[in-house]
């Protein structure tokens, strides 16, 4: 698998990522789903870089411009519900593409350690030979995306797979190179280096669906 780490270079995503972290700018709901889509946009933007392209001719009022355009069949599918501020920031770049939404949530058993991931909503459309876009702010664990994954398998094979996440954690992304091809690549803001014992990435940002559209009960 191929790991783009945005964070490797001086831009500024860093703003956003740090005022997302920040304890006082996140209390404000709509400013942290507007940083999430903003590093969408960015994550977008330097994944359109590895698309493949062909020669088109433009007619302008003047005369002919020939340009080099995307012609990869795009599917962008979010997991619910913090992947909604993700799928916007990356669908205003890649506004042609089709979308898909999936829902997963941790399940907590008997100890609060102790959870498994639960699909439930899944609509897609045919991923017959196109190209994947996956995408899920938060990679801690990793288990929802590849729960998802499998998931959307019985939608059909895609030509090309591409993961989107804004912070991760090192031992997430060591499960997902497990179940995903060398082909496939990561795009992500940053990298943190662990979990704690709850499964939340260290040091993070906290729960981004919480602070994105608010406290939920328990499962």
């Amino acid at each position: 698998m191929k790991i783009h780490n945005l964070s490797k270079e001086n831009s500024v995503l860093n703003c956003f990522l740090s005022e997302l972290r920040h304890v006082d700018i996140q209390k404000d709901a709509m400013r942290f789903r507007r940083n999430i889509e903003r590093i969408g946009e960015i994550l977008a933007y330097e994944m359109s870089k590895r698309l493949t392209y062909q020669s088109e001719d433009i007619q302008t009022p003047l005369g002919i411009h020939t340009s080099k355009l995307p012609k990869n069949d795009l599917v962008l599918c979010s997991i619910l519900r913090a992947g909604i501020p993700l799928h916007q920031g990356l669908l205003n770049y890649f506004d042609q593409a089709e979308n898909a939404f999936i829902s997963a949530y941790r399940q907590h058993k008997e100890h609060p350690e102790s959870f498994e991931i639960v699909v439930e909503y899944l609509a897609c459309p045919s991923l017959e030979n196109k190209t994947l876009i996956l995408a899920d702010p938060m990679l801690a664990t990793g288990q929802s995306m590849v729960a998802t994954f499998e998931a959307l398998k019985a939608f059909g094979t895609p030509k090309e797979i591409h993961l989107v996440s804004v912070i991760g954690a090192k031992p997430g992304i060591a499960f997902i190179k497990k179940h995903f091809g060398k082909h496939v690549n990561l795009w992500i803001g940053t990298i943190d280096e662990h979990l704690n014992e709850k499964g939340y990435i260290v040091p993070g940002l906290g729960d981004a669906g919480d602070l994105a559209f608010g406290n939920k009960l328990q499962q």
